[in-house]
């Protein structure tokens, strides 16, 4: 997917409201990691029963490394949850800005 040609957010409050309350994780942050380099997107096929979902590993303007769940509705980017990257994650994400 060329995330690149979708730059325009909607947001469910529901998944917003949680994303902070269970991780920190502001609706700003979700989006900055979608305009730094690199964002490592891949397909969730395990959750795209009825719509297309994808994950994102990308980092904030202040550097912090978030995993982030979303899907693609009308050309907008809808966030379905965030957190902190895990290890394994990091380990992805570093080999990707090693490449970049």
């Amino acid at each position: 997917m060329d995330i690149s040609q979708h730059t325009e957010f909607e947001w469910d409050h529901g998944n917003a409201e949680k994303n902070w309350t269970k991780h920190r994780v502001s609706q700003t942050e979700c989006e900055q990691i979608f305009f730094h380099q690199p964002v490592v997107v891949s397909d969730d096929a395990g959750h795209s029963q009825t719509e297309t979902r994808f994950h994102a590993l990308g980092q904030t303007d202040q550097g912090r490394r978030l995993f982030l769940t979303f899907t693609v509705r009308r050309d907008l980017i809808r966030v379905i949850s965030a957190r902190e990257m895990n290890r394994n994650e990091q380990e992805v994400y570093k080999s990707h800005e090693e490449r970049a």
